[in-house]
């Protein structure tokens, strides 16, 4: 066993009790286990991981302090479109009516976020999105559904009672 000689379990398990992140978890109960026995092949199958992904966490662990070791490496992604002052701009104009920035509409719809999205700030984004965004700000919409101009009230609202008494559970 010529990996992890520097680090004992008592370390390890010190370490597991003072963290809450489930992959950091993952890559401390990795070593433990290994530190007691089994193969990194025995262990890649126990934990469904590629042993190249074990022989990483453990080269990370033997090179760097335990609690960085574990940690994953910042991801940063791609930069976003508005800035954070923006943003909050998009969300104060959702939270009001789109008449009040100058739209004739009576209710956000993800269209029209996009379209204000890229007249307000020259931020072109995709309508999936844009319904992203429109969700991180608390808001939701709804599609109307279009009705037969024919329908019978009547027959609608008898509809709606028999509904509500059918249990979706019974098919």
């Amino acid at each position: 066993m010529a990996r992890l000689e520097e680090i004992s379990v008592e370390e390890l398990e010190e370490t597991m009790l003072e963290i809450d992140n489930y992959r950091e978890v993952q890559r401390l109960i990795a070593a433990i286990i290994y530190k007691r026995g089994p193969s990194v092949p025995m262990l890649a199958e126990w934990l469904d991981k590629r042993e190249a992904t074990i022989y990483e966490w453990f080269n990370r662990l033997e090179d760097q302090p335990i609690r960085d070791a574990i940690q994953d490496e910042q991801r940063p992604g791609r930069p976003s479109k508005l800035t954070d002052e923006e943003h909050e701009q998009f969300e104060t104009a959702l939270r009001e009516s789109p008449e009040g920035v100058g739209y004739d509409a009576p209710a956000w719809t993800p269209k029209l976020a996009r379209q204000y999205l890229l007249d307000e700030f020259d931020a072109d984004y995709t309508l999936r999105h844009t319904r992203r965004k429109m969700k991180d700000a608390g808001l939701s919409w709804q599609t109307p559904r279009p009705q037969p101009p024919t329908a019978d009230e009547e027959e609608r609202e008898e509809f709606r009672k028999d509904l509500k008494k059918t249990d979706s559970n019974d098919s």
